[in-house]
């Protein structure tokens, strides 16, 4: 398998990665999230463990997509890649904020279950409260940002992918900015239809390129020319 290849099918698999992980996590974190009371009551903690866990490795695929690729995008604007692995490895900083924040409040309820104390009640909103604005800031504006303007802008200029696929992504990349910036300003909450329909075009840009990536690979083009060529080179020095 040549480099180009290699590469973009690893890519691949780590966009599907955050794909599956993202959402279900959401899901997970559903008691603790919508709960007030959380802190003092009977709790899903291992509920709670398991969502925490996918975003784990959703920060990991993250950080992975933007890695694997760079030394692709790097050759059609070294700037612009290394600004992608930027706003990549920031996204998932502020996703490991955010499962901090949900893994004290279950640490809080292990300590303190059953304590009638609204003290502890105000300190598992502000941990709640921590990880709804890291949601917003991580998944909302820098997914937007990086997958959908940046990688979008890349993807486009270099052809390694179909345009619709790249113009697929400048306009999710621009309709989460919009809905993260609505939601910033209360506009609409975070959960809710008019987030959910500026956000899913985002959503499906990474779902459609994590699957071309994996089952089709790069589209020929002067970039992969390239490393295809000083890869042999490589090879017949050896």
């Amino acid at each position: 398998m040549d480099p180009t290849t290699r590469s973009a099918r690893i890519a691949g698999v780590f966009f599907l990665i955050t794909f599956v992980t993202s959402i279900p996590a959401l899901i997970l974190y559903g008691p603790v999230l919508n709960d007030a009371h959380y802190v003092l009551g009977a709790g899903a903690d291992t509920r709670i463990a398991v969502g925490a866990f996918l975003e784990v490795i959703l920060a990991i695929a993250g950080i992975g997509t933007a890695v694997t690729l760079f030394p692709v995008l790097k050759r059609q604007s070294e700037g612009v890649a290394l600004g992608y692995v930027a706003a990549r490895v920031l996204e998932s900083t502020v996703i490991a904020v955010g499962i901090v924040s949900v893994l004290s409040v279950v640490t809080m309820r292990q300590g303190f279950a059953g304590a009638d104390g609204g003290a502890f009640v105000v300190a598992g909103k502000t941990l709640v409260a921590i990880h709804k604005w890291t949601f917003l800031l991580g998944p909302g504006f820098c997914a937007g940002i990086e997958n959908g303007l940046i990688l979008g802008y890349l993807m486009y200029r270099s052809g390694l992918v179909p345009r619709p696929i790249a113009v697929l992504g400048l306009v999710g990349g621009t309709l989460a900015f919009a809905a993260g910036t609505a939601e910033l300003f209360q506009v609409f909450p975070q959960v809710s239809a008019a987030a959910f329909i500026l956000t899913f075009p985002e959503a499906l840009f990474e779902a459609v390129l994590g699957s071309w990536l994996t089952f089709k690979g790069f589209r020929p083009s002067p970039i992969t020319a390239a490393m295809t060529r000083a890869a042999g080179e490589s090879v017949a020095a050896r």
